[in-house]
């Protein structure tokens, strides 16, 4: 669909097609957008901007992205392999939707909890379209799958057998396979008066067996359930002299339990077998005022976690309707809970073949990532620092600087101090090594470890354990807020004074992630906002009223009312007839006054661009209300996590980098931090990474007034993929 408001492109030369990467002639670099054109329609000065007709419902706007990622599935612009991790990342995004987002919904109906959000809607009427839409969009997944993806991985001598096609040299392999590898480790459990239904774990492959005649003990047969073991993969690689010529091959778990259920239950007859898979309610529930003790309290709040209540059951589609309305009734769900699917119930599982897969081209082309000049003449980054500001795009530039920051500090005689936020990382990752390093080389080290980053709990307290046992002191941050916050400060001794060092980022201290996600890392010797970050870590550390920040806006003190105000002063400059424009990109847009601010914006005449990965809860291009408003989803090779704010500002133009969204959450609940980037250099460049996303015509998604999004097309123009050009301008070999 051809947006008429999609910003202007001057383009010299032919970029790359999306999923190609050219060799000979990198792809330009795009910095023009159009700007300061005023609104087709007058705005409304009696609508009211509260209204729920102009808001769209968050968890539907979070289930339509899941929809985005699944659709990647089935685009040829990514290699074959890469469309299967498209198709099994919209499984996992989808368990985690609904042990959060379903949950909180049916806990809300449960407890006779009605309130509904900006958009107005009861939580009943957003479950039953959640249910229709997640029932469509799984069906589809699974014809995706078995029509789409496996065939061309036939075609592609990647094969995985079904349980009729195997040979027999196969049957016997698998015979013998789960006679030495399975057996030894399942636990069937037949189930009687003394053997009730056992408490399966969240998310685990299970089977309901049906039997028929005695057991040793004389008892009638009846019902079993088989979980499967989760110490098993559930794909296995068959060995190769098993394999056709020119094949590799594969086989599911679950067909070798099907096939050998009986071997399980010797002298009794199997009359079916049928997989399942139980979601349950996962979300973590720690009362600030009944709890002494943060981290005692999660470590029991995540044993509770795996056997929540249920919220979503999932069967084979040859399961018969009366064993699953036994399940549905021992869960306590209903027939729209259930989802019957053809083929394996955990799809996600599936995600280990591809780190065994040795095919590099059925995946995306290795990159080197680069490193700015500033650091590739310079063998100390903190000598790099204190020449200037230094600014890496991850994963476009490497994360490396950022980890060897941290361990030249741990080594170097003359740094004192270094204070860090940790949200989600490893326990054993080269940031937390130099974070021991460092401690046992004597600095002073101090650690704010959130704790409640969901799913990440378990390792962030091995990782508290850890550095305390290193003599760094582990701060968990405010009780009643999340430390969401990506912050580092280093004290450093130079000619008889302290000199301050700080790393300010968008992301996490995570390695891995940082070659999937994209994010901003501002290295930076500035002395004002090295003393802000300073301020804040006493802030979190101590105690005492909320203390002067020169620079950062800091939630939840100033960001959420400072954000506000820039975007009414765009709508100030637009009303005096000046140019006005601003960009947003981040996450997730859901916070009523927020919105009602780009609303406003709008209504003056400011042209608004959002580049908003997830949920958007905006509704854009309503007359009168939000017509110089586009909202653009990019998705593709790298997960979009930069949370980046620039205003136009009358020709003074401000870039800010931050760790928040522009979620209610964010804002009012959490530790965050912006920060702006006062080097012109390094916010022009940050200006141009935004606008080449406004240009992207193979990956965006443009959503429109009524809530669907429309995936932009080059058409007759230059195809440019927003990625691709950022790894050309700034990887070292792409």
């Amino acid at each position: 669909m051809d947006d008429s408001r999609s910003p202007d492109t001057s383009v010299t030369s032919e970029p790359a097609a999306t999923g190609e990467l050219q060799s000979e002639m990198p792809t330009p670099r795009i910095n023009q957008t159009r700007t300061g054109i005023k609104p087709k329609a007058l705005p409304d000065p009696e609508a009211d901007l509260a209204d729920p007709g102009l808001y769209f419902n968050r968890e539907l706007s979070h289930l339509q992205f899941n929809v985005r990622v699944l659709e990647q599935a089935l685009d040829e612009a990514h290699p074959l392999l890469n469309r299967l991790m498209f198709l099994l990342i919209f499984s996992s995004n989808m368990d985690e939707f609904f042990e959060i987002r379903v949950a909180g919904l049916k806990n809300q109906i449960m407890v006779g909890d009605a309130s509904s959000g900006a958009d107005g809607r009861s939580p009943r009427s957003v479950l039953s379209e959640i249910s229709q839409i997640a029932h469509e969009q799984v069906d589809r997944q699974y014809r995706i799958l078995n029509d789409t993806l496996l065939p061309a991985l036939e075609g592609q001598g990647l094969r995985f057998r079904r349980r009729g096609d195997w040979t027999e040299a196969q049957r016997t392999w698998v015979k013998d396979y789960f006679e030495s590898e399975i057996m030894p480790v399942i636990s069937p459990i037949g189930l009687d008066p003394s053997h009730p239904f056992p408490r399966l774990v969240n998310k685990s492959l299970n089977f309901i067996v049906e039997l028929e005649g005695k057991d040793a003990f004389g008892r009638e047969g009846g019902l079993a359930i088989l979980p499967a073991p989760r110490s098993l993969p559930r794909v296995i690689a068959l060995p190769d002299e098993l394999c056709e010529e020119g094949f590799t091959e594969y086989v599911f778990l679950s067909s070798m339990i099907h096939a050998h259920a009986e071997e399980v239950f010797p002298g009794m007859k199997v009359n079916g077998c049928y997989q399942f898979r139980l979601t349950r309610n996962a979300d973590l529930s720690v009362d600030p005022e009944d709890v002494s003790d943060l981290a005692s309290a999660l470590r029991g709040e995540l044993l509770s976690r795996r056997y929540g209540s249920g919220v979503r059951l999932e069967v084979a589609n040859n399961c018969p309707d009366e064993l699953t309305e036994f399940l549905l009734k021992l869960f306590k769900l209903e027939e729209a809970d259930l989802y019957r699917v053809n083929g394996p119930v955990n799809l996600t599982r599936m995600m280990s073949v591809l780190g065994e897969v040795e095919r590099p081209e059925l995946c995306y082309r290795a990159f080197t990532p680069g490193l700015p000049k500033a650091l590739r003449k310079r063998d100390s980054v903190l000598q790099a620092m204190a020449e200037q500001d230094i600014l890496l795009h991850h994963p476009f530039h490497s994360f490396s600087p950022v980890e060897e920051m941290l361990r030249e500090a741990a080594r170097d005689p003359e740094v004192l101090a270094i204070k860090q936020t940790l949200y989600r990382t490893g326990a054993d990752s080269p940031i937390v090594n130099a974070l021991v390093e460092a401690a046992g080389n004597g600095k002073e080290v101090t650690v704010v470890i959130e704790l409640r980053a969901r799913f990440d709990e378990a390792d962030n307290l091995a990782l508290a354990s850890r550095l305390q046992e290193a003599g760094a002191i582990v701060i968990y941050g405010v009780m009643a807020y999340k430390t969401h916050a990506k912050m580092m400060h280093i004290v450093r001794r130079e000619k008889g004074q302290l000199r301050h060092y700080a790393h300010l980022g968008t992301g996490n201290y995570h390695s891995k992630t940082a070659k999937l996600y994209t994010d901003y890392s501002l290295l930076t010797a500035n002395p004002v906002l090295c003393a802000d970050v300073h301020k804040v870590f006493q802030q979190l550390s101590g105690m005492g009223r909320a203390r002067q920040i020169e620079k950062l806006l800091h939630a939840p003190f100033t960001l959420h009312e400072r954000i506000v105000a820039m975007i009414d002063r765009e709508a100030e400059f637009a009303r005096k007839g000046k140019r006005a424009h601003l960009i947003i990109k981040c996450n997730s847009l859901t916070e009523p006054k927020l919105i009602q601010a780009l609303y406003r914006a709008s209504q003056a005449g400011v042209e608004c661009d959002l580049i908003i990965r997830g949920m958007c809860c905006l509704r854009p291009g309503l007359p009168g209300i939000s017509e110089t408003i586009r909202v653009r989803s990019i998705i593709g090779r790298f997960l979009e996590h930069t949370r980046v704010f620039h205003f136009h500002n009358d020709g003074k133009p401000e870039t800010w980098g931050s760790s928040a969204d522009f979620m209610a959450r964010n804002m009012f609940h959490r530790v965050e931090t912006c920060f702006p980037l006062l080097d012109k250099k390094l916010a022009a460049q940050v200006r141009k990474d935004l606008e080449t996303y406004l240009v992207d015509n193979c990956q965006s998604w443009l959503l429109q007034p009524d809530g669907t999004y429309v995936k932009q097309a080059p058409g007759d123009a230059a195809p440019i993929s927003a990625q691709e050009t950022l790894l050309y301008a700034y990887a070292a070999h792409a």
